[in-house]
């Protein structure tokens, strides 16, 4: 027997969703393809249909109420099953047309795919894509993006991943900018350096340490969250900063900070949900991407 349920609107819903897990009604926005103020009505509506708070102004962001964080439970789990709904009924369509959706970080969404795409739209004009640039992982479960392209392999077993490749980075910075480093030849001469920091700059600290250079938060004066400012800001010359080779070497204003070290290797991890990968379509494009990936960067064996 149903027991009749009050009305319940999920746009209101994933707009709280995208709000608690964003951190702010701007990035729920962004993500979410709307205005900021369409998604501050929707969370406000919900409020009043609950007949509840779900969030409070901490500064000048959002923290979950105790009992928003009750709800955020319930509305990620209506989230993942929507987008099981969704991705059952995106594995069902063999048809070689149709969109799909490929996340990759800034770097690799400005440099890297591009090419790819243009291949990809030559090869198969019924395809489109939508490329979702961002630096933090987005999730595939709730059908964000349909490919993931990642330097870390997702453990979701949900998820069906490859690892295609091997990219390699390096410090670069301008020649004004090594010249009055004294031109380096060493990491641990870089120990006073000026280094441009993004998001999550403890991981290179930490990375970095393994080499032999310690770093400070003292060494990162400039600070950026988005990847493509931090490059710009390397450009400038206002200190240091890591990218991949292809990125690095095809930029005339700066130049290898140690050109006689060794690069940083890691990997390119692919990601896809295991049912999307029964679609023609999705398989076809992970496959392409995979090929194109690994023709670039061939695996490091051992």
């Amino acid at each position: 027997m149903i027991r009749q349920m009050p009305p319940f609107d999920w746009t209101l819903a994933r707009a709280f969703l995208a709000t608690a897990e964003t951190g702010s009604l701007s990035a729920a926005a962004r993500l979410l393809g709307q205005a900021q103020p369409t998604i501050g009505r929707q969370v406000a509506a919900l409020e009043r249909a609950l007949g509840i708070v779900l969030f409070e102004r901490v500064g000048r962001g959002l923290a979950l109420t105790p009992t928003g964080r009750e709800v955020l439970e319930h509305v990620r789990a209506m989230g993942e099953a929507a987008g099981r709904v969704s991705l059952v009924a995106s594995g069902r369509s063999q048809a070689i047309e149709g969109p799909i959706r490929i996340t990759a970080s800034e770097v690799y969404a400005a440099h890297l795919l591009p090419p790819i795409v243009a291949r990809l739209r030559a090869a198969h004009p019924g395809i489109t894509v939508e490329i979702v640039a961002d630096n933090r992982p987005i999730s595939l479960l709730r059908r964000e993006a349909d490919i993931a392209v990642r330097n870390f392999e997702s453990r979701d077993a949900d998820l069906i991943v490859r690892k295609v490749a091997d990219d390699h980075a390096r410090p670069y910075a301008t020649p004004e900018c090594l010249h009055r480093l004294g031109r380096p030849s060493r990491w641990t001469d870089l120990t006073e350096a000026p280094f441009v920091g993004f998001d999550r700059t403890e991981l290179i600290i930490e990375g970095l340490r393994a080499l032999g250079l310690h770093l400070t938060a003292r060494n990162f004066p400039v600070h950026a969250d988005s990847h493509l400012v931090h490059w710009a800001l390397v450009r400038q010359g206002l200190g240091i900063g890591l990218i991949t080779e292809s990125v690095g070497d095809a930029e005339p204003k700066v130049r290898r900070v140690l050109p006689e070290e060794p690069p940083l290797a890691f990997p390119i991890w692919l990601a896809t949900h295991r049912e999307l990968h029964t679609s023609r379509r999705v398989r076809l494009v992970f496959d392409l991407l995979a090929d194109a990936l690994a023709s670039a960067w061939p695996l490091v064996q051992g």
